[in-house]
């Protein structure tokens, strides 16, 4: 316990799903943080529980001024920003890539990877003004072993997990070390969107047939994986793209 003693942390997309699981698990290990989803109702039920080291904060990650007003609300309510976990993400629902309309399209690709681009104007040079920190992209295994029926879906998390190996060389000297964390597909809010069929114990077995450890992602398990990253013990670890995935890549 304590292994995030002192820092500040903010967590996008953390009124649900991975990104809740990664809030109380920060929480848990002594670190402030910064509860941020677009929905207002979710955010606030998560930072209440969580108690008096969380913060809600309502941001779209798509806006750049959202954005900017979410780091300026962190500074205020605890400090300048040790971690950052840009956790939040959509995708289109399965089906045949040329059945996703343009506005799908960029409504995956603003919300999964110019919300980074939009952080890391907002935190980078906080990061460097304290001589370093941490910066974890939510990637997917979805831009490592990319399946039909989410290709649009599969490139903005590709772009995730590459934007983490270049940012991580680029930050480098600064210290800030950036790393992907890459769930394979969970029992989330975008569950059913990701198999693109009704949610029955058929179609779930042609998903986990894939999976070698016979099961989906869970919260806890994207969870351990950005408090590793996070921690002391990772402080020789950047550029790293970190399947949590039951051995879906391999």
């Amino acid at each position: 316990m304590g292994k995030l003693n002192n820092q500040v942390a903010i967590v996008t997309g953390a009124g649900g799903g991975f990104g809740e699981g990664i809030a109380a698990l920060y929480v848990q290990e002594g670190a402030k943080v910064v509860v941020a989803d677009i929905r207002e109702d979710a955010a606030k039920a998560v930072a209440a529980r969580l108690g008096p080291n969380a913060s809600a904060f309502v941001c779209d990650v798509a806006n750049g001024a959202s954005v900017q007003a979410l780091v300026d609300h962190t500074v205020k309510t605890f400090g300048s920003p040790h971690i950052v976990v840009n956790n939040a993400g959509v995708t289109h629902v399965n089906k045949p890539m040329l059945d996703v309309t343009e506005a799908e399209f960029d409504r995956v690709y603003s919300i999964n990877v110019k919300s980074i681009f939009n952080m890391a104007h907002a935190v980078v040079p906080l990061m460097r003004k304290a001589g370093g920190g941490v910066i974890l992209n939510v990637g997917s295994v979805a831009g490592i072993r990319p399946r039909p029926g989410l290709t649009w879906y599969n490139g903005s998390k590709a772009a995730v997990n590459i934007l983490s190996k270049s940012m991580a060389v680029e930050l480098g000297p600064d210290k800030i070390r950036v790393n992907a964390i890459c769930p394979v597909m969970g029992e989330t809010g975008m569950f059913t969107q990701f198999m693109g069929l009704p949610d029955t114990p058929e179609n779930r077995a042609k998903f986990l047939g894939s999976i070698p450890l016979g099961r989906f992602s869970q919260p806890s398990d994207v969870a351990a994986a950005a408090l590793f990253l996070a921690s002391p013990e990772a402080e020789f670890f950047t550029g790293v793209e970190l399947p949590v995935d039951g051995g879906r890549t391999v």
